[in-house]
């Protein structure tokens, strides 16, 4: 919803009575909270949790909101990054937002286990914390940056892409106004990063805008990070309640690739 309105004319509107905005259910990009408060005066408040708690992360309304962050940790969890050995990772590395939930820790805001599945259960309790399955940073000061699902991460020659990033960069671009990155196969890189972009109204899709939206991307990042392949759609395919499936488009690709073989 975010993501439409700062392409609105929101000064049309009286928005006065609004005192508060809040954001949940997906990573909001960056450029997406400055271009809102630059437009209404509101600072996005951001909050973290998946279906099987509550949030673990958030900024509440009464203290400071970072664009980009989801905020710092509720005092309901005891939150780690960890890397793939289990270790705490130091600040500005990235790693698996982790929960603990060991015998000694209260188990409050979690949940109990998958209906029936013990073999699922099993793959996210583990060496007492609970894996949420999603990647993240924090910095020095305790806040907390998202990154992407370790499913989502693209490893493509050799490179490990988070597609948040890519996203949030292209954002920034003009005609983009929504946009889901993910690996698709390739001969030569294993994976290669891929843009599906729903545009602005009154942009239209073809290989000139394609190009300069690739150019973009390698300004204002590391150049391998740029996707190298750019589909132009009508719109996401998104869950009920909005959040952008990007699994569709990877089997989606995945499928058009066997039928090619």
């Amino acid at each position: 919803i975010y993501r439409f309105l700062i392409h609105e004319d929101l000064e049309a509107y009286d928005l006065s009575k609004i005192k508060h905005a809040t954001t949940a259910g997906e990573p909001l990009n960056p450029e997406v909270s400055r271009r809102f408060k630059a437009m209404t005066g509101l600072t996005l408040h951001e909050a973290f949790g998946q279906t099987e708690t509550t949030p673990i992360l958030m900024t509440p309304w009464w203290a400071e909101a970072r664009p980009g962050s989801m905020g710092k940790v509720s005092p309901t969890y005891d939150v780690y990054v960890l890397d793939n050995d289990g270790n705490q990772v130091p600040p500005n590395t990235k790693g698996e937002i982790c929960l603990k939930a060991d015998p000694e820790h209260d188990k409050i805001g979690l949940f109990k286990g998958y209906y029936q599945e013990p073999a699922l259960t099993a793959r996210g309790w583990y060496n007492g914390f609970y894996h949420t399955g999603d990647l993240a940073t924090y910095d020095e000061d305790g806040y907390y940056y998202y990154d992407s699902r370790i499913d989502d991460v693209i490893k493509s020659s050799g490179y490990r892409i988070g597609p948040f990033e890519v996203e949030s960069i292209l954002m920034k671009h003009p005609a983009v106004l929504e946009c889901a990155v993910t690996g698709t196969p390739d001969e030569i890189r294993g994976m290669a990063v891929k843009a599906t972009i729903v545009l602005v109204p009154g942009y239209e899709g073809s290989p000139e805008l394609s190009k300069e939206i690739q150019n973009f991307v390698k300004e204002n990042t590391a150049p391998y990070k740029y996707p190298r392949r750019i589909e132009f759609v009508e719109e996401l395919p998104k869950t009920i309640s909005g959040k952008i499936r990007r699994v569709e488009i990877r089997e989606k690709d995945l499928e058009l690739a066997h039928d090619d073989e």
